[in-house]
């Protein structure tokens, strides 16, 4: 079997083919006026503020409407900071306003994210972030994305956010020891704090150290979900049903909000020993762009003090670190702020956390994002002169292990619905242990994955990047199709995946032997696989592919350039993350895959087919079943609860 061609993964400071078109909404201005001349013109209403998750959001998308739902004006944030200021449409809006962000966080998760101005004035501030999106939903009573979308019939609750400030001193009551662990002043306004900046202070310190999530609870309310976010656990600690805090937040006298608290514990967790020493973090970043910017060579890199405690990161090693990071010099780019994504110890001490996960969006001068870059990193309290005291140390893991709950569903080359059970949208989950290293050398002939349920699925060498169900215990081959079911485990088709198995948090754990020595490495699922799968209109999708313009072979061997904004405009709550060509032809079966950058609607895309007839193989190529010719575009979409939605495309010949 051939290996796949070589992927933009591989090598992240290769020249891409992704073009990104970031959809830009300049700022609506206007201001009153009088019929009399002699009377002064009212000042116009500006509202500003920040949009950030722990680190800014460059380029978000920002929207507010009043508490009829009329919108009042549209804007995007810098690149640099998350930076906005709209000048309203009406100087004299009708309060409360709600206000929205819809763009990503630096690990490339799409957020759509909500804040408010309970009272009007001339010069109002709305900082967006997860903590203030907590807020509002606490408000509302519910989760704040359809109010938003169908704000012209919500004036009813709309309304309730005249209830904010009450729901951000409740809120803060549930964040109690993270509010200690930062120093933060408990007046910390969480909606309206006029010097708030993504950069390490207080406030933006608090925003980074809570993970806040909705879901839907066992008798299908809404719940608010918190927890300390360096917590090894993606459980919840704190529960909120949203329905009751909202009675309660509306009471004039006598509220009790905190009887909506359904957990056993009723504030998040402190981590003080690393979040009051996180502030330095975005040293690290700078002291890497500085070396970036001198167009450090790869050995420059790895022998740099920044990199000297460096073992490996799911399989990288300090040389390609090293070499990534040149990389980033020869293109002229550079990293953005550093933000915390999570802890990676795999025995955790209590209120600590020795391995910190981070993110960083990688751009270039024009802020375009090139490149997403995440690894590991821990502090020292006592660090050598000259160097942070933040420094890269990777997890030490050798391989990548992750499993994802995941929705595909199958369209033909003109966008219809494939026939059968492959054009109706299905899940389960993925089981994606890597079998290659980063330059295609196989790592595994084989493993086995112990589901939370207490089966074993065998696992074999496919000749992929990730190892293939086996075909029978015991294996070490297995035939890869390049469809999904090479990885997938489903309920409906496989007994022995059950309902704990699909939960946020269920822990999944692989055996394999690597280097001659017994190993393991345990995976979360970091969200629910939904009860049902996703409305076909969630599934990515083409702009203009049609009866009349269908995708062909042909095409997409000439150059195809693939749009989605229409997609991407109606699911905010989505972000197309890649796309794979599958190509079938007799024997050989070649798999490309490209990386979507955020904040991109476009991607060039381009296949170099095989030698036809196939090169003779250097090894046997030969499946047990005979592959069926077909060419296939799959697309990738991650929501905000970290699920992944695939739309297989079936091209013509």
């Amino acid at each position: 079997m051939s290996k796949r061609l070589s992927s933009p993964l591989r090598q992240p400071w290769a020249a891409s083919a992704l073009s990104v078109a970031v959809l830009g909404l300049s700022a609506c201005g206007g201001g009153g006026s009088s019929s009399e001349a002699s009377s002064p013109a009212a000042p116009d209403a500006v509202l500003t503020g920040v949009a950030a998750t722990g680190a800014p959001m460059g380029g978000a998308r920002i929207s507010v409407v009043d508490a009829k739902g009329k919108t009042l004006g549209t804007g995007i944030t810098r690149l640099a900071d998350g930076v906005y200021s709209i000048t309203l449409n009406t100087s004299a809006p009708a309060g409360p306003l709600m206000v929205q962000a819809r763009g990503v966080d630096v690990a490339g998760n799409p957020q759509v994210l909500h804040s408010a101005v309970p009272t009007v004035a001339p010069a109002m501030v709305a900082n967006v972030t997860p903590l203030s999106n907590a807020v509002v939903a606490l408000a509302l009573g519910t989760d704040p994305g359809p109010v938003f979308t169908a704000a012209s019939s919500s004036s009813a609750a709309l309304a309730s956010l005249a209830q904010a400030k009450a729901a951000g001193e409740f809120l803060k009551t549930l964040i109690k020891s993270q509010l200690s662990d930062v120093k933060a002043a408990t007046t910390l306004d969480l909606l309206g704090d006029s010097g708030f900046t993504a950069d390490k202070k207080p406030h933006d310190l608090l925003v980074e150290g809570v993970r806040v999530s909705l879901a839907k609870g066992s008798k299908g309310e809404t719940v608010l979900q918190l927890a300390n976010k360096l917590q090894v656990s993606l459980a919840p600690e704190v529960s909120v049903d949203l329905a009751v805090a909202k009675t309660e937040l509306a009471k004039a006298t006598g509220a009790a909000p905190a009887t909506a608290i359904t957990s056993t514990l009723k504030a998040t967790a402190s981590y003080a020993a690393v979040m009051s020493v996180l502030g330095p973090l975005d040293e690290l970043g700078a002291a890497l762009n500085k070396l970036i910017a001198q167009g450090a060579t790869a050995e420059t890199m790895e022998g740099s003090p920044l990199l000297a405690n460096y073992v490996r990161n799911d399989g990288r090693s300090v040389i390609d670190l090293a070499n990534t990071l040149a990389g980033y010099a020869a293109s002229n780019w550079q990293l953005g702020r550093f933000q915390l994504v999570g802890c990676a110890d795999d025995v955790q001490a209590k209120g600590t956390c020795a391995k910190v996960q981070v993110a960083a969006l990688v751009t270039d001068s024009s802020g375009a994002v090139k490149h997403l870059f995440s690894d590991v990193v821990s502090y020292t309290k006592t660090p050598a002169a000259g160097v942070p005291a933040w420094g890269l140390v990777g997890n030490g893991k050798a391989l990548d292990f992750q499993v994802r709950a995941l929705s595909w569903m199958g369209l033909e080359a003109d966008g219809s619905a494939s026939s059968g059970a492959a054009g109706s949208p299905s899940s389960g989950v993925q089981l994606a242990l890597a079998g290659q290293d980063r330059e295609g050398n196989k790592l595994l002939d084989s493993a086995t994955v112990q589901t939370p349920g207490g089966f074993s699925i065998a696992l074999a060498d496919c000749g992929q990047a990730r190892l293939c169900l086996a075909p029978k215990a015991g294996a070490t081959t297995a035939t890869a199709t390049g469809a999904i079911a090479d990885t997938l485990l489903q309920s409906g088709t496989l007994g022995w995946v059950g309902g704990a198995d699909t939960l946020r948090n269920a822990k999944y754990v692989a055996s394999f032997m690597l280097d001659g020595e017994a190993s393991t490495r345990s995976a979360a699922l970091s969200g629910d696989l939904p009860a049902t799968a996703p409305a076909a209109s969630r599934f990515p999708t083409l702009d203009g592919v049609g009866a009349s313009a269908p995708l062909t072979r042909a095409g997409l061997t000439a150059g195809l350039t693939l749009k989605w904004s229409a997609w991407a405009e109606a699911n905010p709550d989505l972000r197309l993350v890649s796309a794979r060509v599958v190509v079938r032809q007799a024997d050989l079966l070649t798999v490309q895959d490209v990386p979507v950058m955020p904040r991109a609607t476009e991607l060039a895309l381009t296949l170099t087919p095989p030698a036809d007839p196939p090169a003779a193989p250097t090894e046997p190529t030969t499946p047990a079943t005979p592959i069926t010719p077909a060419h296939e575009l799959w697309l990738t979409a991650l929501d905000t609860g970290g699920r992944q939605l695939i739309t297989r495309y079936t091209l013509r010949q």
